[in-house]
């Protein structure tokens, strides 16, 4: 799971993204210390620590003084959002570059990628949705 080229914090705030995205982490369920993940991934609690931190300052954790951090209500709906448009940015934006380079319409596009996914669920036995 650690990635050498990038910040072990951030790599810590994604996979508490990434489950509580999944639903492996429910909102109001109660989000694994920074001692925990510390030791889980062999890392300074510190460095633990600041990742976990990011996910309070961004509102997907809150601390209950005493017991520990919870997701928060609308997190996964939030972190959603978030990752969304940061797919658009990454991904889609550059795409309708090229397409329109390509001389490519939207319906074009659409049909290349229904195409895409049906032969990629061919190959895996799921069904393109």
């Amino acid at each position: 799971m650690i990635d050498e080229g990038r910040p072990l914090f951030l790599q810590i705030s994604e996979s508490v993204e990434d489950a509580i995205i999944e639903g492996s982490l429910p909102e109001e369920g109660q989000a694994p210390s920074t001692n925990e993940l510390a030791a889980f991934h062999r890392i300074n609690p510190a460095t633990a620590g600041k990742g976990v931190n990011m996910l309070v300052d961004k509102g997907v954790l809150y601390k209950r003084r005493g017991v520990g951090m919870f997701v928060a209500p609308g997190a996964r709906e939030l972190l959603l959002a978030e990752r969304r448009t940061s797919f658009g940015d990454r991904f889609v934006d550059p795409l309708l570059v090229e397409a329109r380079k390509l001389g490519l319409g939207p319906d074009d596009l659409a049909a290349l990628i229904r195409d895409r996914a049906a032969a990629a669920s061919a190959i895996t036995g799921r069904s393109a949705s």
